[in-house]
């Protein structure tokens, strides 16, 4: 009990951003992985484990050591047109995002024969006043709670049965395919699970509950333990489609992937699976549209908490409620919702590069950091984690252009 109460007091802003990350669009994305490629995505998933771990602390260090986010660091520390650039690329990922959490708690309910329209618009009424008339603290308990949806996906791992030999093999072996299909989920796989997001909400998320710099071991705990779950949740996502329906090809249907729980839910497997991808979106549909309130409101040098009054914070809550509205009018219409929720962990994956190139050149500031700032091993292990990202979405950007000219 004790470790238990410890653990809770750890538990924060890294764990809250790393789990956003498992939202609707990332358990299509792992899904999708396991059904096409069954176990070959897990040694990728090691990597990108690796670098959400050191992307992540980095984030909550500036948070803690500056006492400011990182909307409001790059606002400091770079150009206006720089500015400029990393809020632009941010509304840009998370339009497409936060419509996509929507999409996902209406396809969570369609899956019990319940119409979207019933459902998104009292979802979003009730996202907007969680954050509205809550206090940061408050919130944030809430959306630790969302977090429990995703203890489903172990269970169905371990009740599937899947080839333990297999499964270890793919873990420590690199297994890379050169085809476009791999090369397209390898960078979704990279865009859900190290988004841009994240990094601002893991920031602002550390200065809106007033940590200080001797707060920084338990922040850090809570960043590194954050990112090691919600990938030992997306592994388990994988391990489960894989065993379930690996092999069949790309998801066409939030049902399809339903059947991955099918061994711990039998016949209810598809509730089950709503439950969790009604949790996820719920928790994303909130942090998404947070983070780029809080990267806008930084920028801008204005007011913005979620303990804040809309009259103390327009700005911070206009931006706020906009994303809400606009994701949850575009989730009513028909789309295809696996198509947009992998699409936009693309789009992240294209972006991410840009956001971690700012993230990585401020942790190596030692005028802002002092002693706090990267060190030398540090600074190559990121740069590495930075070039990697950017290598993978330079090669599928390419190749989209190649393919536009038939030459792909």
């Amino acid at each position: 009990m004790r470790r238990l109460a410890a653990l809770a007091m750890i538990a924060g802003p890294g764990l809250v951003a790393a789990n956003a990350g498992n939202d609707a669009a990332g358990i299509a994305t792992y899904a999708s992985a396991g059904s096409q490629f069954t176990y070959g995505t897990l040694f990728f998933m090691v990597l990108v484990t690796i670098a959400l771990v050191m992307v992540q602390e980095m984030a909550v260090r500036l948070g803690a050591y500056t006492g400011k986010g990182l909307g409001a660091l790059i606002r400091e520390q770079f150009s206006l047109r720089l500015t400029a650039l990393a809020v632009g690329c941010l509304l840009l990922a998370n339009t497409g995002l936060v419509v996509s959490e929507f999409a996902g708690i209406g396809a969570a309910f369609e899956l019990l024969g319940v119409p979207k329209w019933v459902v998104v618009p009292p979802a979003a009424a009730l996202l907007w006043a969680l954050v509205l008339f809550g206090s940061y603290r408050w919130a944030e308990r809430i959306f630790l709670v969302m977090s429990l949806a995703f203890f489903a996906y172990p269970i169905a791992m371990i009740l599937g049965h899947p080839h333990w030999g297999e499964v270890g093999k793919n873990l420590v072996v690199p297994h890379l395919q050169p085809s476009g299909d791999f090369i397209l989920l390898a960078v979704a796989l990279i865009g859900t699970t190290v988004s841009p997001y994240m990094q601002f909400y893991a920031a602002a998320g550390v200065v809106d509950r007033g940590a200080k710099p001797e707060d920084y071991k338990l922040i850090r705990a809570d960043a590194v333990l954050g990112a090691v779950f919600a990938c030992i949740i997306s592994l388990t996502i994988i391990v489960a489609t894989a065993s379930a329906i690996g092999g069949t090809g790309p998801l066409q249907s939030a049902a399809e992937a339903a059947r991955a729980l099918e061994p711990v839910a039998g016949p209810g497997a598809e509730l089950l699976f709503a439950f969790g991808l009604l949790g996820a979106s719920a928790l994303a549909g909130a942090v998404v549209p947070l983070s780029a309130s809080y990267a806008i409101g930084e920028a801008a040098g204005v007011e913005r908490s979620v303990s804040r009054r809309f009259r103390d914070a327009p700005l911070f809550l206009g931006v706020f409620t906009a994303q809400i509205a606009l994701g949850a009018v575009v989730a009513l219409t028909p789309v295809d919702v696996i198509q947009l929720l992998i699409g936009t962990q693309v789009l992240q994956g294209l972006i991410s590069p840009i956001v971690l190139v700012y993230l990585l050149v401020l942790t190596n500031r030692r005028s802002l950091l002092g002693d706090a700032a990267n060190s030398r091993r540090y600074r190559i292990a990121a740069t590495t984690v930075v070039a990697g990202v950017a290598l993978m979405s330079t090669v599928l950007l390419v190749q989209t252009v190649l393919g536009w000219f038939g030459l792909a």
